[in-house]
């Protein structure tokens, strides 16, 4: 899954500097849509552990998000995270494990849909 984001100074921990606990809410929500649309699933977030490499500016344009699938272990995903700056330089990156549901506690629990409903336009 690849997204790109613009950053606002609003989300800054320090002046033009995207604060740490946003960037981890960016990769733990890609890493759910990842779940979502590669796994055709849902499931919570059961640990997060991300390395903070260098200061994101909020002043500078996108960032771009990138998550894939590294592995699945009986009811536990992982999930790679990249965060990347302007200039396409690593910023922080980590990994997200993820319990996932079967389809149907999926569905019956978290309210998930049908896949199809991803991809539906709402023009």
């Amino acid at each position: 899954m690849i997204c790109e984001w613009p950053p606002d100074p609003r989300f800054g921990g320090y002046k033009n500097v995207l604060h740490g606990g946003i960037q981890a809410t960016l990769l733990d929500e890609l890493a759910a849509w990842t779940v979502q649309i590669k796994l055709r699933t849902a499931g919570v977030t059961a640990n997060i552990d991300l390395k903070f490499k260098k200061p994101v500016q909020t002043d500078k344009g996108n960032i771009l998000l990138k998550a894939r699938i590294e592995k699945t272990e009986k009811k536990i995903a992982f999930v790679k995270t990249e965060l990347y700056d302007h200039n396409n330089d690593l910023c922080c990156e980590g990994i997200v494990k993820y319990f996932i549901y079967p389809e149907e506690i999926a569905r019956e629990k978290l309210y998930f849909p049908e896949f199809e409903e991803f991809f539906k336009r709402n023009d």
